[in-house]
């Protein structure tokens, strides 16, 4: 699994917020995503890479600038009872 964290200029709400997140969940098959207008950034959890140029244009389309992308390794995180 990887997580890709993208720099994203235009968001200024919670609704902007909702408007990238539904994009990419329509566009790409991912496991989470999530967005915050005060950090200018969106975190996806998926299986893969997605293509940063289909990212980037299908985010574009909706009026919003992907200024940079980076991907890394992510494991889930487990929780261990004693």
């Amino acid at each position: 699994m990887v997580k890709m964290i993208l720099k994203i200029d235009g968001m200024a709400c919670g609704m902007c917020e909702s408007h990238v997140n539904d994009t990419i969940r329509r566009n790409f098959k991912v496991k989470k995503v999530t967005s915050s207008h005060s950090k200018g950034e969106t975190e996806i959890i998926a299986e893969r890479p997605l293509d940063e140029e289909t990212l980037k244009k299908a985010i574009g389309n909706t009026g919003y600038t992907v200024l940079s992308v980076y991907t890394e390794s992510y494991e889930k995180k487990r929780f261990f009872r004693r």
